[in-house]
């Protein structure tokens, strides 16, 4: 392995890590007296600052601009900061991570005629089968209520992604426009009309959703998947996003103190299998052995 791999390979697993603590640190907020709105708006006035310096050349201001950050941004926090009040972070473990590449998917095939290898079918059924148990262990209204957010915020980020590739949106730029757009239209409307805690929250609950949501989440962890897929390619790092349900719903189960039952831990591992075969790498794999041995 080359120096530029090892630190691709480097910058995958801190991204990794940058998913799975979005997840623990999104329920810690989903369970504070913050409400959805107030850790949106510390996500966009955060990230949206950090982002606004290259915004030159590269905020796209057309419709095209407002539909990535009303879906994408907006669309997905709204949904998902929903969700995390509702559900575990072990059902978001698989909700999130896992649902994600089973909805691109769909969208790539239904909006890009995109054609699955049998490898990738066979992980997106994986995936189907474990966010079904997780399903299927919801043992409340509530907990299921905030699964079904969970997969509207997936739906979201998945056509997010769809509609990047389909309109050619270099990675800074989508950032830009979506983390400056975002707070563009977010943040006067939450200011002027939504209902806010801010005043009422403790200060270190602002303080890590601040910076986990504006820095980490939006800055941090694009940075290190653009640089990991620059090096390893999108399959290998598709490959070790599959870590992240199990990764998350372990440390949920530890530093939460969430329950986390066999039948919820075998629909972690179904779906980070389901996601390892729906990355594309096995494919590549056996693809790359084939014209070796020819």
């Amino acid at each position: 392995m080359s120096q530029a791999e090892r630190t691709g390979f480097i910058a995958g697993l801190l991204a990794v890590g940058c998913w799975a603590g979005f997840i623990l640190v999104s329920r810690v907020g989903g369970l504070s007296a913050l409400l959805p709105y107030d850790t949106i708006a510390l996500r966009f006035l955060v990230g949206g600052a950090l982002l606004l310096p290259f915004a030159k050349g590269r905020l796209w201001l057309d419709w095209r601009g407002v539909v990535l950050a009303l879906v994408g941004g907006i669309g997905y926090s709204l949904f998902v900061y929903q969700g995390f009040r509702f559900t575990s972070a072990v059902h978001a473990s698989l909700m999130l991570p896992g649902l994600i590449p089973f909805a691109a998917a769909l969208f790539s095939v239904l909006l890009l005629r995109e054609k699955l290898s049998n490898a990738r079918l066979a992980g997106l059924f994986c995936i189907a089968v474990g966010a079904a148990l997780m399903l299927v262990m919801s043992h409340s209204p509530t907990s299921f209520h905030g699964d079904l957010l969970l997969i509207g915020s997936v739906l979201a980020w998945a056509l997010y992604t769809v509609l990047i590739r389909f309109w050619q949106v270099p990675p800074l730029t989508g950032a830009v426009t979506t983390g400056v757009g975002s707070a563009i239209l977010f943040l006067p409307v939450y200011f002027l009309w939504l209902p806010n805690n801010l005043a009422q929250a403790p200060w270190n609950d602002i303080v890590l959703q601040g910076f986990y949501q504006g820095v980490i989440a939006t800055v941090v962890a694009m940075l290190l998947y653009l640089r990991a897929v620059s090096t390893m390619g999108p399959s290998a790092m598709g490959a070790l996003m599959a870590l992240v349900p199990v990764v998350s719903g372990l440390a949920a189960s530890v530093l939460l103190r969430e329950p986390l039952s066999g039948w919820e831990l075998s629909a972690l591992a179904i779906t980070s299998m389901g996601a390892l075969l729906a990355s594309g790498l096995v494919t590549q794999w056996k693809n790359a052995k084939s014209a070796i041995a020819e």
